[in-house]
């Protein structure tokens, strides 16, 4: 995974106000966690910041005031209306450390002919990867699977580096469901008696 570089600004002010006035700067307020340290408090530029979450699980390089930071985003809060970044929190991570993200699902293949549906009963997987190895995601494969069939967590193959981190590694993740058969209106069943 690449590594995108941003530039923050440890900010001093806070508040709604304060908040306010930085997206007004075309700013994004955010908060850097982890390693026992204290949080850091800083902006980001919002335009770059955006590009950036457009990955899942992005790690990003921080340089704030001369020194460099490497995080994973934690938490994004966005404005329900226009869907920009409101605030964001970050998790400080360390070259070979290992961290639990969740990581998107996806399918390749067909199901076998007959109608059937594909279920998503989780749509993530949570994995444990090195910091700087984090899978955007797992692809598995359905082809071929009937009604009836489900396909497990501890079952799903996952990129090098990473292991499974599910509580339940026996959860379903998938499962193929028949299509239900709608059945004839009363007036269809009633004229089909007529005529017999």
């Amino acid at each position: 995974m690449a590594e995108i570089k941003l530039n923050a600004e440890v900010r001093s002010e806070f508040g709604k106000g304060a908040a306010r006035r930085t997206r007004r700067a075309n700013l994004v307020p955010a908060v850097i966690y982890g390693h026992g340290a204290e949080a850091v408090h800083i902006t980001l530029p919002a335009h770059e910041l955006q590009l950036a979450l457009r990955t899942a699980n992005v790690l990003i390089g921080l340089e704030i005031d001369g020194k460099d930071a490497l995080v994973i985003p934690k938490a994004v809060q966005r404005n329900a209306i226009k869907g920009n970044i409101e605030h964001v929190d970050l998790l400080t991570v360390k070259r070979g450390e290992k961290v639990n993200v969740e990581v998107a699902v996806h399918v390749e293949g067909e199901l076998a002919p007959g109608g059937n549906l594909l279920e998503y009963v989780q749509n993530t997987l949570l994995v444990e990867a090195e910091a700087t190895h984090i899978p955007n995601s797992v692809t598995v494969s359905i082809a071929g699977l009937d009604a009836g069939a489900s396909i497990l967590a501890k079952n799903i193959p996952l990129p090098k580096g990473s292991v499974l981190a599910e509580a339940d590694p026996d959860a379903v993740v998938l499962a193929v469901v028949a299509a239900q058969a709608e059945e004839p209106s009363s007036d269809a069943a009633e004229a089909e008696g007529a005529e017999a």
